[in-house]
């Protein structure tokens, strides 16, 4: 990286953080309209309950697991769900079981989207964190959804819901975690090596390398090693991401010149709240922006060889930590 790199500040970084979660927690619930998780085949409307109503036996015992199994799958619908050990990369982890039997009596019709995402919240979050025994990190990769009864099982009188944790990747796209989430670091990180796709002038789920991106992450860092007594003010945490950073970019790459490629370095800073979870890792990455600095402009091609970027993106002059407008959470396919 060149040592004349002009450190960058982009105008986007008057945007809260806390807006683009709000941005996060919308991609989670358009999961939940497209029936992606919380049934197998149902419709976009919701309807009484989750799918269409036949399950296989194996997807029937993985919406019947208890606490503490992890489910996976691999069809859109997710009607091959099934029970793995938390040890092997999942997409979901129950924490708790709510019957809903009491608002919800034999013949009553099921709640629509609108009250689905209103009763995830009111009977899932508390009881994420006493299944975590510590603060949900508000920020980081763990977010709670829900397992609904299909129609069928609706139809049939099961009022069984599974609350539980997965990780929704920027664009709304479920990203497998490996290990319990009892053991898991919550920091929102990706693994040195990851590109993350562009929606629009924003960040979206992983793609190859050779695909036009907004994001490459080339390190992982912990803050503890330079803060390891109380939580570094976001100043504090970026004057030495300034310089951590620098140095991973040049280990990452050999030294390659940024600015030539048009690109930036960037990173991220933590939260007060994350801290207290125990989020503490950041990732520094590299992008590059459009000319009116409204959002991120495509790059194709890692860094590591001739990556550049897409349109008529100027020369970027510099780092800017990840709290502009146009980045994910602090913290996004990364390690477990």
């Amino acid at each position: 990286m060149s040592g004349n790199l002009e450190r960058f500040r982009s105008p986007l970084d008057s945007l809260s953080t806390r807006l683009v979660m709000a941005g996060v927690f919308i991609g989670a619930i358009l999961a939940l309209a497209l029936s992606v998780t919380f049934s197998w085949g149902s419709n976009a409307n919701g309807g009484s309950g989750g799918g269409a109503g036949h399950l296989s036996a194996e997807a029937d015992a993985a919406f019947h697991s208890p606490p503490g199994s992890c489910l996976s799958w691999t069809q859109v619908d997710a009607a091959d769900a099934h029970k793995v050990d938390c040890a092997q990369p999942h997409l979901f982890e129950v924490t708790q079981v709510v019957d809903l039997t009491a608002k919800y009596p034999s013949g009553a019709p099921g709640p629509n989207l609108d009250l689905w995402q209103q009763i995830s919240q009111a009977s899932c979050s508390d009881g994420a964190k006493a299944y975590l025994g510590r603060p949900l990190d508000p920020y980081g990769r763990l977010m709670v959804n829900i397992l609904r009864p299909t129609v069928d099982q609706w139809g049939s009188g099961d009022r069984q819901m599974r609350c539980g944790l997965e990780w929704t990747g920027p664009g709304g796209g479920i990203q497998p975690t490996t290990g319990p989430a009892k053991t898991q670091q919550q920091s929102y990180v990706w693994n040195p090596g990851t590109c993350l796709g562009l929606n629009g002038k924003t960040v979206g789920d992983p793609v190859d390398c050779n695909l036009p991106h907004s994001y490459e992450i080339i390190a992982t860092l912990d803050l503890r090693t330079k803060f390891p007594d109380s939580y570094p003010s976001q100043n504090d945490q970026k004057a030495w991401l300034d310089t951590q950073c620098g140095k991973a970019a040049d280990d990452y790459d050999g030294k390659a010149d940024l600015s030539a490629k048009k690109l930036i370095l960037t990173w991220d800073v933590r939260e007060q709240e994350s801290w207290d979870a125990g989020s503490t890792t950041v990732n520094c990455k590299v992008a590059a922006t459009l000319p009116d600095k409204s959002g991120l402009a495509p790059v194709t091609g890692s860094i590591k060889g001739a990556a550049g970027t897409g349109g008529d993106s100027p020369p970027a002059s510099g780092g800017a930590s990840s709290d502009a407008g146009a980045n994910p959470p602090p913290g996004g396919t990364g390690g477990n």
